[in-house]
């Protein structure tokens, strides 16, 4: 059991049960009475709590254990996502794919990462976590205090591994490794850079680049931001356009205004109904399209009951003090 969580729609493909009963969209057939499909979708309209649909998650894909008309109706409306209690079936085979993914699965299950990293390679996850556990104990040393390691999984994200991926990404390597994942890169780079500590006598122009100490590449990424590069300290504004599930504004905005990024937020009338300012930081070498779709993804679009944002950055601004 994954227990409940979010689950995007599309990647919803089937159902165990109720395929006669549904096209290959979630489309009630025709000769099918509808009756139960529109009283979900009025409830839905006016905001009102439905228990979570029951999902088979195998590999990357959901099929539908309970909850057909939910996902009709949550289709109809163009939500993008619904909440669902998970199984997940492990493939138990021995096959590359099989082994990656139960890897893949035990690694997020351990770090709660913001975001899956990708391997094609088995046993790559375990170097990762090594590292995550280096640099845990880092940082309890650090700071003097106990760290757990969803914690230090996080922190190693942002200031370790999201400069390292930036760096890989804009130096434009996985050009030549067409059968490997920018994830795949960074993982190798980490490991033979921070653990394997070889000697070599080739690539050893990126150790100016990469520090050969993890814990020295986290504290010179921290240094460009501050010192080097003033201007990535800049804030980065934004307005987010929500439109929102009936009677749900109220209760959107209270999770939202609890985020130190948001400064203001609006209930209006219109197309929309809600219009929410962010002011953000600029993330070391990552664009600010980059930092802002990654905040709206996380922080907004996960949330329960938003239909559908729209992100404006201002080109200029004019304020009166």
């Amino acid at each position: 059991m994954r227990g409940v969580r979010t689950v995007a729609l599309d990647r919803i493909v089937g159902s165990v049960g109720r395929y006669q009963d549904f096209d290959s969209q979630f489309r009630l057939k025709k000769r099918l009475p509808s009756e139960r499909l529109q009283r979900i979708k009025t409830a839905m309209r006016e905001g009102r709590v439905l228990p979570p649909v029951k999902l088979y998650q195998i590999k990357d894909d959901y099929y539908v254990l309970d909850g057909n008309h939910r996902i009709a109706a949550a289709k109809e409306l163009n939500h993008d996502e619904i909440r669902a209690h998970i199984v997940e079936f492990v493939p138990s085979g021995n096959s590359l794919q099989d082994l990656l993914y139960r890897e893949r699965a035990d690694f997020a299950d351990c770090t709660q990462l913001p975001r899956e990293i990708r391997l094609t390679e088995v046993g790559q996850y375990a170097n990762l976590l090594d590292l995550i556990t280096h640099h845990r104990a880092h940082l309890e040393k650090e700071e003097g205090r106990a760290c757990n390691l969803k914690e230090a999984a996080g922190d190693w994200f942002r200031s370790i591994y999201r400069p390292l991926q930036t760096i890989v990404r804009r130096g434009r390597l996985i050009d030549a490794f067409t059968e490997r994942t920018l994830d795949d890169l960074c993982a190798y780079i980490a490991h033979h850079q921070w653990q394997a500590s070889r000697e070599r006598r080739y690539g050893i122009g990126i150790d100016k680049l990469i520090p050969k100490d993890m814990e020295a590449f986290r504290s010179q990424m921290a240094e460009l931001r501050e010192c080097d590069y003033p201007d990535m300290q800049r804030g980065i504004t934004a307005f987010i356009l929500m439109r929102v599930q009936a009677k749900r504004e109220y209760k959107i905005a209270e999770k939202l205004f609890e985020l130190d990024e948001v400064i203001e937020i609006h209930s209006v009338h219109g197309e929309v109904d809600l219009l929410v300012k962010i002011v953000l930081t600029r993330d070391l070498l990552s664009s600010d399209a980059e930092i802002i779709s990654q905040f709206v993804h996380e922080n907004v679009r996960q949330l329960s009951g938003v239909n559908s944002t729209q992100t404006l950055i201002p080109g200029f601004s004019k304020m009166k003090g």
